[in-house]
């Protein structure tokens, strides 16, 4: 179960964290999501809920006319394809702090840019809307926020391409990855982490193929947990958006102190 201290709500408005590290700070005994059958954890484990200390956190249940309004807008200067495996080199370092915001373009238009912030009351303060917390990357879109938002389980059919197509080519693979209705940028980051896992987590990763998502205690079975050590440093900085930061919950169950609340309305 989770121990980090929680953080707390005023000071994240703020683009900060608090909890001094030392355990004082409250933290939630529920994790965060929305369990289904693959999860492995029960209501009483992971609601779609943050409420203690200072922080009480429940997002909209967003319904698929949310979806669907996600997808009429417009990106201009959208996000360049990868043209290398992002592995190669190490993770970029993330600011917890900065946020990525959608800046509306001037009139009725459906049209928005991109732009970091370095901190959620920056952006608030130029009539930004923030999208999620950390920098832009290849999934900050809307398009890719509607995905996030309507699949619960992201897992399973992900993996799914990943065993359909194990030896390539990499375009079929992407594009197994697109058909879920991500960006082609984004799409390619998922692609590369797929494979990077494969590399790097392939014994226990076979091992809890048919695991739930979760251990009893709601720690992540040992593979998600070696794909967060060893491909979510890379994926987190070139992705940018994640269901943490972005504060949607989901099948896979999350301590209150890594989510960072946030509402979307665009």
């Amino acid at each position: 179960m989770p121990r980090a201290a929680l953080p707390c709500l005023a000071l994240l408005l703020a683009g900060g964290a608090c909890g001094d590290g030392d355990g004082a700070a409250p933290s939630c005994p529920i994790l965060f999501g929305r369990p289904e059958a693959a999860t492995g954890l029960t209501a009483d484990q992971c609601g779609p809920r943050c409420s203690c200390g200072d922080l009480d956190f429940a997002p909209p249940a967003y319904a698929a006319a949310d979806v669907a309004a996600l997808r009429t807008w417009e990106l201009l200067d959208p996000p360049p394809p990868l043209t290398s495996d992002p592995y190669a080199s190490p993770a970029p370092p993330i600011s917890d702090a900065a946020v990525c915001a959608v800046v509306r373009e001037p009139g009725g238009a459906r049209q928005y840019r991109l732009r970091d912030f370095p901190t959620q009351a920056a952006a608030v303060a130029a009539g930004a809307a923030p999208t999620h917390f950390g920098v832009c990357g290849r999934c900050s879109t809307l398009a890719d926020l509607a995905v996030y938002m309507e699949a619960n389980d992201l897992t399973a059919p992900v993996r799914a391409c990943g065993l359909a197509f194990p030896d390539g080519p990499t375009a079929d693979h992407v594009r197994c990855l697109r058909d879920l209705g991500f960006t082609e940028p984004c799409a390619q980051i998922w692609y590369y982490n797929t494979v990077h896992t494969r590399a790097a987590c392939l014994a226990p990763c076979f091992a809890a193929l048919d695991q739930p998502y979760h251990l009893p205690d709601g720690s992540l079975n040992e593979c998600l947990r070696c794909d967060e050590v060893q491909s979510g440093p890379v994926f987190k900085a070139i992705a940018g958006r994640t269901r943490r930061n972005t504060g949607l919950p989901n099948a896979l169950c999350r301590p209150c102190s890594e989510v960072r609340p946030l509402i979307h309305a665009y």
